[in-house]
């Protein structure tokens, strides 16, 4: 009995003692327990040799001591003259140590080498780049690798960012809301800037060069021309100024109609003379505060938003007149390709690649088109958006949704990675088999230089900064694939789940099963099958499958779902719409058959009878009930698999994530319940067996409302 009290201490005990700060995100510099690994790390890193006399140096080494003092329970010495850790530039490297590094030439200008080498029977390890900004990358790549507990001695790592332009979007206003924002309020605190420096500002400049960010879009697409006056520019000065030493460049979002609500002038047409010197003058205005202003990101003509067709003027017109501002500068103009016009669209999707694939080549060489992952909005699950291989002589810039609109705001735990893992590993057969979305994205499909990627953030004022513990893995993983987009989702759970919470085995493979399989439990209980757009108005929190009668067709579900006693889905064949005509031949020819097209985006192109026979010999009806059933289960077992990790985990933030698992729990049978009572209409079939009983009637579900739901669009005006 003593012996059973006594495990059960030990292990209340052990699981108290966790103590990680959410605060902290994947910088968790907690003392390595084991012993053994311990003094091998203390023999192999204690005496460093760092020479740099800047801002980035001053980074770098306190970064060091930090983690050092964290993870090793030392404190470095950098004054010593026989160093077993070397931190250098490649120009002042001793030539002795740089013939030992290896494809050093294959580095770019953010890249970096580390490596294990024996210099006259010693053993050391170099951490070299071409430039500051790529130490710094090393620098947390290398305290990444003990934060995994890897073996130092076998280190031979050299890596270079494979796309240039790696940026947050963040959709905050002056006032501090955040639109689709889940976490709190903006961390921009502008009526205090210039004069006060939070920092949070610095540990969000530290956070993202960790994962190799170096850019950040402060303002939101839905933008206010008051961030372009001469006060607020100096309130961007003053976060530059803290960015710039963690290699991070600022951007703003330029509302087109600037030079009117300015009162500077009667038109924004981009073809005017006096427009084109405004802009530049405007251009020249916030270079001369911040000379490395990285440019503008533009939403025009979508949604409200002014624009060139607002002055019967193209897309290309109003990205070159800007980007002829900013190119003195070397500034770059990111144009959204988020468009749909104000007209009764035939098919919302086919809008984006109608409106800018005739104008593939013609935009100036510093413009990126900034097309989302999918041609309707961030939905659960799309298939990829046809503009990617469709505009070969233009640079894509791809647009992710790290905040989770579609995906049950911050109350749901998804994994986002899995996400942009499938996107950008679909094949657009647009140069041949293998023409990946990822390589078209990284340029190796193109002749163009210039490549990014963006993803809308969900960082604000929460403690743990994304509202969701769990949601810090999709800024992670965003910053991972952006930096190399053929990185494994699976790596990336596994890596910040051991630099989060823990290496031991027994909480990472469970834990990592459960965040990969997160996304889909999402679809399936939200989306399976191809449906899409089918939550609630406004907000998008919850199930609104009967969405119908607003200002736009193409804002309600109706519009998408088509359900009918003839079936459910959405015709873009030949037979309807033809948006699968926007594609390569090969998957046209695939996706054309219902036979053919896979089970995950069936709906999406085909509008089939309940009694379809699917693969599975079911019919279409079982298959999409089979479906939200497996979502919910899938749920409940994301709760049994977490009850098992509270002794890897911070009791605060094993509470809070067991209490979100539960709300996710309740609204995964609401959108169940929900969906399958609606469709039960029009297919006027019995649920299959395997639901559980329905207590509540259709109208119940529809009555449910939630007025002051997260994430509702403030007004941008």
């Amino acid at each position: 009995m003593k012996k059973i009290l006594f495990s059960l201490l030990f292990v209340l005990i052990s699981s108290y003692a966790v103590c990680q700060n959410p605060y902290d995100l994947w910088l968790q510099y907690d003392k390595i327990e084991d012993k053994t690994l311990l003094d091998s790390y203390k023999k192999q890193v204690s005496n460093v040799y760092l020479n740099l006399n800047s801002p980035t140096g001053d980074i770098i080494k306190e970064e060091i001591e930090k983690s050092f003092k964290g993870l090793l329970n030392i404190e470095p010495k950098f004054d010593t003259k026989t160093p077993n850790l070397i931190i250098s530039t490649l120009d002042k490297l001793d030539p002795s140590l740089k013939k030992k590094l290896s494809k050093t030439s294959n580095i770019n200008d953010e890249g970096y080498v580390i490596q294990h080498i024996s210099e006259k029977g010693e053993s050391k390890l170099i951490l070299s780049a071409k430039t500051e900004k790529g130490l710094l990358y090393g620098v947390f790549n290398f305290i990444k690798q003990i934060q995994l507990h890897k073996d130092l001695s076998k280190l031979a790592i050299v890596d270079s960012p494979k796309i240039q332009k790696r940026v947050l979007n963040h959709w905050d206003n002056l006032d501090r809301s955040v639109e689709r924002g889940y976490a709190g309020f903006s961390i921009w605190d502008w009526y205090l800037l210039p004069e006060l420096i939070k920092q949070e500002y610095i540990d969000y400049a530290r956070a993202n060069a960790s994962i190799g960010i170096n850019g950040t879009v402060l303002t939101n697409v839905n933008s206010n021309a008051l961030v372009l006056s001469p006060r607020y520019i100096q309130k961007l000065k003053a976060l530059a100024n803290v960015f710039r030493p963690y290699g991070i460049q600022v951007y703003l979002t330029a509302r087109f109609s600037a030079p009117i609500e300015t009162g500077d002038l009667e038109t924004a047409d981009p073809l005017n003379a006096e427009v084109k010197q405004w802009w530049k003058d405007k251009a020249q205005e916030i270079y001369a505060e911040i000379p490395d202003f990285g440019g503008f990101l533009v939403k025009a003509n979508s949604e409200g938003q002014p624009g060139p067709n607002n002055y019967g003027r193209s897309h290309v017109d109003g990205a070159n007149m800007l980007a002829e501002a900013v190119a003195p500068y070397d500034g770059i103009i990111m144009w959204r390709a988020f468009v749909y016009s104000e007209e009764k669209p035939e098919d919302r999707a086919k809008q984006a690649y109608s409106e800018f694939k005739p104008f593939d080549g013609k935009f100036k060489d510093n413009v990126l088109v900034q097309v989302k992952n999918g041609a309707i909005d961030f939905q659960p699950r799309e298939p990829f958006h046809p503009l990617f291989g469709a505009m070969p002589d233009t640079p894509l810039m791809m647009e992710f949704q790290i905040t989770q609109e579609y995906l049950g705001g911050m109350s749901h735990l998804v994994f986002l990675p899995k996400l942009f893992e499938e996107v950008l590993e679909e094949d657009t057969y647009t140069q041949g088999e293998g023409s990946t979305v990822g390589k078209i994205i990284d340029g190796q499909l193109s002749n163009k230089k210039l490549t990014g990627m963006a993803g809308v953030a969900n960082i604000g004022t929460a403690k743990n900064w994304t509202g969701h513990q769990f949601g810090q893995a999709n800024w992670y993983g965003f910053g991972r694939l952006a930096w190399n987009p053929e990185t494994s989702a699976e790596s990336i759970v596994k890596d910040w789940l051991k630099m989060t919470f823990s290496n031991k085995t027994d909480f990472v493979d469970p834990m990592s099963k459960l965040l990969l399989d997160s996304r889909e439990a999402v679809v399936n209980y939200m989306t399976p099958l191809g449906l899409h757009h089918i939550m609630a108005a406004g907000h998008h929190q919850g199930p609104g499958p009967w969405v119908k009668d607003m200002p736009r067709p193409d804002w309600t579900s109706v519009y998408y779902h088509k359900a009918d006693e003839n079936g459910i889905g959405f015709d873009r064949t030949s037979s309807g719409s033809n948006a699968l005509e926007q594609y390569a031949p090969e998957i046209q020819k695939k996706y054309s058959d219902p036979a053919t097209t896979p089970d995950k985006y069936l709906l999406w192109f085909h509008h089939l009878p309940w009694n379809y026979k699917m693969k599975s010999g079911k019919t279409l009806w079982y298959e999409i009930a089979a479906h939200y059933q497996k979502g919910v289960e899938q749920v409940e077992d994301m709760q049994k698999t977490w009850q098992k990790m509270q002794q890897y985990v911070d009791p605060q933030v094993f509470k809070e994530t067991n209490m979100l698992l539960d709300i996710q729990l309740k609204e995964a049978k609401q959108w169940r319940n929900a969906c399958l009572l609606y469709f039960q209409q029009f297919s006027k079939m019995d649920l299959p067996d395997l639901i559980p009983e329905i207590t509540k009637d259709l109208d119940y579900y529809k009555s449910l409302e939630t007025p002051y739901a997260p994430g509702i669009r403030p007004s941008w005006n």
